[in-house]
């Protein structure tokens, strides 16, 4: 995490040393949840491995994933983060996963202690908006073959990790059809 940080804002050793007492570890094991819908969110988490995924339940009650989060990514409902309101989805562990964990409380401190942490911070969110943005666009412009490739060249070594159901959910297809791009693509 904190290699993160230095790359997105130069901070001084005693900047970094604030982290220190302030970020805290946990593991899940595959299928743990971090957040369930309905709960709010009050930490934001470092992926030091493996792989989370959130999810809601549409009107029909199926699941529908809407992001995936990999190793050095960063991940939590971010909305009800910033708003403090429930969670409308879900944040699951799809295979053995530890965490480096920032809890709400901390990173005021943070925002705090110093301007940098604040400009992190505003990067950070700006980073978060762009990717939404990018995702919202590529869904709407390019076809779920080239979804998938894009998710491959970014995240190859994770895809088999991942249940094709969920894979489906988030590029917006069938999983008959992801199986006919997989195919077609490899």
């Amino acid at each position: 995490m904190k290699a993160v940080f230095q790359s997105i804002q130069d901070l001084s050793n005693e900047e970094l040393s604030h982290l220190d007492n302030l970020i805290t570890f946990r593991k899940l094991k595959k299928g743990d949840f971090l957040l369930e819908e309905n709960q709010v969110s009050n930490e934001i988490v470092f992926i030091e491995k493996g792989i989370l995924r959130s999810f809601f339940m549409n009107h029909k009650g199926d699941e529908i994933t809407n992001c995936f989060a990999f190793e050095n990514d960063f991940m939590a409902s971010f909305a009800s983060f910033i708003t403090q309101e429930k969670a409308e989805e879900n944040i699951q562990a799809l295979v053995d996963t530890e965490l480096q964990v920032l809890d709400r409380n901390a990173l005021e401190k943070l925002y705090k202690s110093s301007y940098n942490w604040q400009e992190i911070g505003r990067k950070l969110t700006e980073m978060e908006f762009v990717n939404l943005q990018k995702r919202m666009v590529d869904f709407q412009k390019l076809s779920g073959a080239e979804r998938y490739e894009a998710l491959f060249r970014n995240h190859q070594k994770y895809l088999q990790l991942i249940p094709l159901q969920y894979l489906a959910s988030y590029l917006g297809v069938t999983p008959r059809h992801l199986s006919r791009i997989r195919k077609a693509v490899f």
